[in-house]
Parts: C-alpha cells; sequence; structure tokens
C-alpha cells in the first residue's frame, strides 16, 4: 500500500475531513476513547463518512508511526451519489447500465471489472459502505485508469441500491449459479442494473429479493464458478451484444 494512500492520527484525520478531502474509510481502533477521539467521531458522522471499528493490530500492520488508534484510507477518486446519477442519466437520452458488485473485496477483481465496464460503456458501478473493496491507487492501477473515466457510486447496501434502481425503472438482473435460465435468455435491452456478487457467497439474500431476473452462466467442468471478473466480462458484454443486435446505442 502507498503511503499517500492513507493518513493517521486524530487531529490529523480531523482536519482531513474538515478541509473536504476524500476519505473512503476511517479504522478506529476497538479501545479508542477520549475527548478528542469522540470529537473524530463526531465529524466523520456529520461528513457521512464511513468508519469502522478494529483491533488495533490491523492497523499497526498497515504503519507502525504514531498512529493514535486511527487511520483514513483515503480515496483515489470522488464518489457519485446514485441517486443524482439516476435522473442525469434519463436526462441525457442514455439507455443505463449500470453493474453493482456486492461484497468484492478483493482488488484486483475490482479492478478489472471496472476496466471491462469502462471499455463496454457501462454507465456506473456501484459498490457498498461495508463489506467492499477499498478505491485507493492499487485499484486504480489494476483498473489501467478505467476508474479516472467511470463513475463508482458508493451507497448504503445493495441491496438499497437495487430497490432505488427497480424503484426507477431498470430491470434489476442477479448473475448467480443457482438459476435455471441462461444468461443469453435475458432481455437487456432495457434499463439494467446488474448485480454481481463475491465468489464465496454470492449475492446476499436481502439484495436477491429485489431482483426481477435471475439468471446464470452455464459450466460444463468441475469447478462449480467462475472467477467474478471473468463472469461479469461475460455478462457486461451479452449486454452490450443485444443492445448492438437492436441497434440501440451503447453511450
Amino acid at each position: 500500500m502507498d503511503r499517500n494512500d492513507y493518513i493517521y492520527g486524530i487531529r490529523a484525520v480531523i482536519e482531513a475531513i474538515e478541509a473536504g478531502r476524500e476519505i473512503d474509510k476511517i479504522f478506529l481502533a476497538k479501545d479508542l476513547q477520549g475527548e478528542l477521539a469522540s470529537e473524530l467521531v463526531n465529524i466523520a458522522r456529520a461528513n457521512k463518512v464511513v468508519m469502522q471499528r478494529v483491533p488495533v493490530e490491523r492497523i499497526n500492520r498497515i504503519t507502525r508511526k504514531n498512529h493514535q488508534g486511527v487511520l483514513a484510507m483515503m480515496s483515489a477518486i470522488t464518489y457519485h451519489r446514485l441517486d443524482n446519477l439516476v435522473p442525469e442519466l434519463y436526462e441525457a437520452g442514455i439507455l443505463p447500465f449500470i453493474v453493482l458488485l456486492d461484497g468484492i473485496t478483493d482488488v484486483r477483481n475490482f479492478g478489472a471489472i471496472a476496466r471491462t465496464c469502462e471499455c463496454a460503456g457501462v454507465d456506473a458501478i456501484v459498490i457498498p459502505e461495508h463489506g467492499s473493496v477499498s478505491v485507493g491507487g492499487d485499484a486504480i492501477k489494476t483498473s489501467a485508469g478505467a476508474l479516472h473515466h467511470i463513475p463508482v457510486c458508493r451507497v448504503p447496501s445493495i441491496s438499497w441500491a437495487a430497490k432505488f434502481l427497480r424503484e426507477n425503472g431498470y430491470n434489476v438482473v442477479a448473475v448467480t449459479e443457482k438459476s435455471e435460465i441462461n444468461y443469453t435468455e435475458g432481455d437487456y435491452t432495457t434499463p439494467v442494473a446488474m448485480i454481481m456478487g463475491a465468489e464465496d457467497v454470492g449475492i446476499s439474500p436481502e439484495a436477491m429479493k429485489q431482483c426481477e431476473t435471475r439468471v446464470g452462466i452455464p459450466m460444463f467442468g468441475n469447478i462449480g464458478s467462475l472467477n467474478v471478473s471473468v463472469a461479469a466480462g461475460v455478462m457486461i458484454y451479452e449486454v452490450v451484444r443485444q443492445r448492438l443486435q437492436a441497434n440501440l446505442e451503447i453511450i
């Protein structure tokens, strides 16, 4: 991890928040107490900065400097608001395509998916505030810079985002090996919000409830699933194929 990806110390993190710097999340030692620590928590909450209580050993693995039990992971991008982006896409006359990533924590998979999304004209990537990869320098590098060109929205949960998108006219599609419907049988010629889940646990039950369509990629070998970035590539370009075949504009 590059040192430019984080700052540490209670006062330094407070000053960063007050200066309007883009912070991905703040790690707080579980036993952190005191007036200054309470001030940090209140300022972070007021500015809607994600905080996570962790064992101090986790912070020590990142830096051995005098971090005072506080470390802020800096974001390499500026996040977009999903509730602002959705009307903007409609007003621009775009047939929207949004990819939601539920529980993707591996930076290499995330970067590869972002690169595919940018190349295929996907309009935005949505990630949850908790249980997701951080968009730092490593993610930017792995995406070959794609994350500088595609909006990323961070939301309270993927189930919340899926519900919001469904209520705004999107066909919310779950990609799951539990579906008996082949991915090529789905209709992606309307506004689409596609959910890709983590390889180990898949899409959360709460998010799955919001999905109108569930499709799967057929498997013929001994291994039961594809790498999530490969599966995302297959799905994303099926959307592109159908839209090109229907003479619809990609972007």
